[in-house]
């Protein structure tokens, strides 16, 4: 049997993170100084990926076995803009997304100097382009604000006679909020649309620096 001194033990140093069976991501919201004033750096996917092809979002991915979830946000950046992971510096640790998909995305405030992005040379297979939006842009619009409906569908075999007291058990749902920002860039007036966890990670980051 276990003792209490035994379960002290096992739990002394624990750092709570949330309960989850899916994946743990990484990602770095990039500074980067450019004519006298901060910007932030996104990326727009490659077309050829599987996932959110040709979206707009940071540098990062998973976090591999044995990895922290800051090294994690360095490797990531260093591999997709091809800087060297020494140009890449960690500010802070922001606040980090649960998502209804069972994803953990853990974000981290950094720094680059704008002439290594000047020589870089970004891994193509997985980033089609960079941009930099000025950081008074978000601090000075807000994004647009929608929402998805989120309903729960059961799998056919789950037991729901079994966990449910009525026959019209009503399972919870939920809301989940879409942001978008719209960037057009002044000198070719392409248009880039910020949204998903990308613009969640931005909003939040705003709010934190406007308190």
């Amino acid at each position: 049997m276990i003792t209490r001194a035994e379960i002290e033990n096992a739990l002394r140093g624990h750092v709570p993170r949330p309960i989850s069976s899916g994946r743990d991501f990484s990602v770095l919201l990039p500074l980067v100084e450019k004519d006298g004033a901060p910007h932030i750096l996104y990326e727009v996917r490659a077309d050829e990926l599987d996932v959110q092809p040709g979206e707009v979002s940071f540098p990062g991915g998973a976090v591999e076995a044995g990895e922290q979830a800051a090294g994690a946000a360095v490797r990531e950046t260093a591999e997709e803009l091809g800087v060297a992971p020494d140009d890449v510096t960690v500010i802070a640790e922001l606040n980090y997304l649960i998502t209804f998909s069972n994803l953990t995305l853990f974000c981290f405030l950094g720094s680059l100097p704008y002439s290594a992005l000047e020589s870089a040379v970004w891994n193509r297979a997985e980033v089609k382009e960079i941009f930099l939006v000025p950081l008074s842009f978000f601090l000075e619009n807000e994004p647009e604000v929608y929402s998805n409906r989120l309903i729960v569908e059961p799998d056919k075999d789950l037991p729901v006679k079994k966990i449910a007291p009525r026959d019209d058990y009503t399972w919870r749902t939920g809301k989940n909020e879409v942001l978008i920002y719209t960037w057009t860039e002044p000198e070719t007036g392409k248009e880039y649309i910020i949204w998903g966890m990308t613009a969640q990670l931005t909003r939040d980051f705003i709010r934190l620096l406007s308190h």
